[in-house]
């Protein structure tokens, strides 16, 4: 009889994780026992997934807010900064404002509108229509701001962020000036130190601010990439990645890690015999249509996994072949001839017969799905098992 599931993801229950813990031999053996208690086996080219957060915990990756303005008044000088482009996020740049506010003596804080690079919003487009106003020119100061479209609170978080992050900075004692433009070169006219905190755009804006006369210029991936008394750090990526861990700590996206995900896939051929994919993601790539959050916040989908994981889908589209190749066929010659057709299939770039299906990287899909499956609350899933996603039709 023909199987008749698909992909599956399920949730790996497993323990609170600490700093030091054994975490390839945790991972591995909340899978074996998942699998006993709930009836279900492994097979190969299984994923298994853990969040970024448990992997961050195991290698004690944290530093405080002292140590990152220790870093940012080294790398900036201490006197007026420029910091352009935050996210607007309680949880994954207040922490970090508050440390660039401690090492400086004024902040102009640059943001972007009508919303930060994730979507979220300071003001409706609707509402820049009806002032006349031109994102992609016009610069408008804080108070402009509020004459023109007043108090806008997040639609989730229902924070007023140009209020919340104003406060902050006073609240370590920095003068804060707030602008709004979406051309980086404006921070220029006001300080020639900046520390530029988006994300996916970053090499970008740190070319055009040294094009244009930047003296001192860092982006988020130079602030805390090497230790700093020894806090925790995180050499590629640095801030970027960071989570609020307590009030005064921060927990840094985790270090290289290739050696744990090797590890456990080798752990996982020794005990099955299974050839288990392994992969360590954070966010997940997709975006909320109500509230128009792009949810990557992290610099990566996934910071590392196993070679398995390379590539990109090479996937035939069903219903292509159905409404087309074979739109005279119907019933089992339908499927007989849609399933050679899978068998045969080569390398399908550029293929009529692909069209539509995801041409995303692997990872990025398999770590969406996980993100949506764990969840950022109190699941308790942070390992997730996902079965079939290599299967086709012919399985």
């Amino acid at each position: 009889m023909a199987r008749k599931v698909g992909t599956t993801s399920r949730g790996i229950r497993g323990p609170i994780i600490r700093e030091g813990d054994d975490l390839a031999q945790i991972v591995v053996d909340s899978v074996i026992e998942a699998a006993e208690s709930e009836g279900f086996s492994l097979n190969d080219r299984d994923v298994v997934a853990m969040t970024e957060s448990i992997v961050a915990r195991a290698q004690g990756n944290y530093a405080s807010v002292d140590a990152i303005a220790k870093d940012v008044k080294a790398k900036l000088g201490g006197e007026t900064v420029g910091v352009i482009f935050p996210i607007l996020s309680r949880n994954r740049f207040a922490i970090c404002l508050r440390g660039i506010a401690r090492a400086s003596k004024k902040v102009i804080l640059m943001l972007s509108y009508p919303s930060d690079e994730v979507g979220n919003e300071l003001v409706s487009l609707d509402k820049l229509d009806e002032a006349g106003v031109n994102p992609y020119s016009d610069v408008l100061t804080e108070a402009q701001y509020r004459k023109l479209f007043g108090e806008n609170l997040h639609p989730f978080t229902l924070v007023d962020y140009v209020k919340y992050y104003g406060d902050l900075i006073r609240e370590e004692g920095a003068e804060a000036e707030i602008i709004f433009a979406n051309n980086p070169r404006v921070i220029l006219n006001y300080t020639k130190n900046v520390l530029h905190c988006d994300i996916h755009t970053r090499a970008r804006t740190h070319r055009i601010l040294l094009a244009n006369g930047g003296e001192r210029v860092c982006g988020m991936d130079d602030i805390l990439n090497e230790s700093v008394d020894g806090s925790g750090y995180n050499e590629k990526y640095g801030l970027l990645g960071s989570n609020k861990s307590t009030e005064g700590m921060i927990k840094l996206f985790p270090k290289e890690c290739t050696d744990l995900v090797l590890n456990i896939q080798k752990q996982f051929k020794e005990r099955t015999g299974k050839h288990i994919e392994v992969m360590v993601y954070g966010d997940g790539a997709f975006k909320d249509p109500v509230g128009k959050i792009w949810e990557l916040a992290d610099p990566v989908v996934s910071p590392a996994y196993t070679p398995g994981l390379e590539g990109t889908p090479n996937e035939l589209k069903l219903k292509y072949l159905a409404d087309n190749d074979y739109a005279d066929l119907s019933g089992d010659a339908l499927k007989e001839a849609i399933e050679k057709a899978i068998r045969a299939k080569g390398d399908l770039a550029g293929s009529m017969a692909s069209q539509g299906t995801t041409p995303r990287r692997l990872t990025d899909l398999i770590g969406s799905l996980c993100d949506l499956t764990s969840g950022s609350g109190d699941k308790g899933t942070p390992i997730i098992l996902v079965q079939g996603y290599f299967d086709n039709y012919t399985n």
